[in-house]
């Protein structure tokens, strides 16, 4: 028995794989599922009603679904590079904290200038904190695996420290957080009495601008080559120090402004959890996503709506929500296997050509 790569691989089997990876995965929990005594069938029919089976479960599932899009794409941009970023959830809380050093009131602008300005800040504030890693891997051999996941306690405890001390509303009752940002500094709301906001708008029209970077530009073709072989890039006439460096800005860039985003769009104003692990679900969203950018968009939803239904469903069946976390990375699995077996053919018998 042995691999052998593939020739050519259709477009139907690429897209059909990872459909085929998720059934898989739920057929799989449906074990543990049916395990707690509760039918599968009526399980997951509960759990599409609470992600899905509403204009209110549909507008949650969209909520959530934004941060993860544009930690997927931050993740996404730079895997692509072979820039292993596994610092968004740390670049999302800088890009969160300084929404509201801008956004609170030291400036005092109309909406339509104010709100700009808090998005881009917070999508400065993160590429910044990834450029510090970038250079150090590219300067001196420094592992950004390391250097990313540690900045990402750096900068809770940073954020833990401001909210117990400069930034701690006065207001808010002892529980740490801080001052609201002012309403010129909120994203509107795409659905009246819901959370939905126009967060989700900048985050699929980002996918959109990457899809067409990757595609269509040279500067995608640079990360392409660059993540392929780095060497041969460079002997290519490609500065690779600078494309990474450009990487890291832009996937920093993304994480940073879905923090911004949730501060103005959600939340209004900074607090500990207002993250429930976006950053690192956005690895898993990159990954579901086979680093596509338009398919970023299907996988955060899928994992919001895995999420927010889970939630729905234990509350009307013994299933425990944690039922998502499982299914989530039962997924995954399932697409490395996809993949893995869409690249390679497994050869049982027979003799081995070549």
């Amino acid at each position: 028995m042995w691999l052998e790569p593939r020739e050519h691989v259709s477009v139907a089997v690429r897209v059909l794989a990872p459909v085929g990876a998720v059934v898989a995965a739920l057929a799989l929990c449906a074990v543990l599922i049916a395990w707690t005594g509760t039918g599968v069938v009526q399980a997951y029919g509960l759990l599409y009603q609470g992600a899905l089976g509403s204009q209110f479960a549909l507008a949650e599932t969209l909520t959530r679904a934004t941060p993860l899009m544009l930690t997927g794409l931050a993740v996404a941009v730079a895997f692509r590079a072979k820039l292993w970023n596994i610092g968004a959830e740390g670049q999302l809380y800088a890009g969160a904290l300084v929404a509201v050093l801008l956004g609170s009131g030291p400036l005092e602008l109309p909406a339509w200038a104010l709100l700009p300005i808090v998005l881009i800040g917070g999508a400065l504030a993160g590429s910044l904190l990834l450029v510090g890693p970038t250079v150090l891997k590219t300067r001196f051999g420094v592992d950004e695996v390391v250097t990313t996941l540690l900045l990402n306690f750096i900068v809770l405890l940073f954020v833990s420290m401001m909210l117990e001390g400069p930034l701690k509303d006065p207001m808010g009752m002892g529980w740490p957080q801080s001052a609201p940002v002012l309403p010129e500094a909120e994203l509107p709301k795409l659905v009246e009495r819901s959370r939905l906001h126009w967060g989700l708008v900048l985050a699929m029209a980002a996918s959109v601008v990457l899809w067409v970077m990757n595609t269509r530009t040279v500067w995608g073709y640079e990360i392409k080559a660059v993540g392929a072989n780095p060497r041969a890039a460079g002997f290519a006439g490609i500065a690779v120090n600078g494309v990474m460096l450009r990487v890291a800005l832009l996937s920093g860039g993304l994480a940073g402004l879905a923090g911004a985003a949730e501060i103005a769009g959600l939340r209004g104003y900074l607090t500990l959890d207002l993250s429930p692990g976006f950053g690192y679900s956005g690895i898993v969203v990159a990954m579901l996503a086979q680093l596509h950018p338009l398919a970023v968009v299907a996988a955060s939803v899928f994992v919001a709506g895995i999420f927010v239904g889970a939630d729905a469903m234990s509350r009307s069946v013994p299933v425990p929500n944690y039922i998502a976390d499982v299914l989530v990375a039962v997924s995954l699995l399932c697409i490395l296997v996809a993949g893995f077996l869409v690249r390679y053919r497994v050869r049982l018998s027979g003799v081995r050509a070549g």
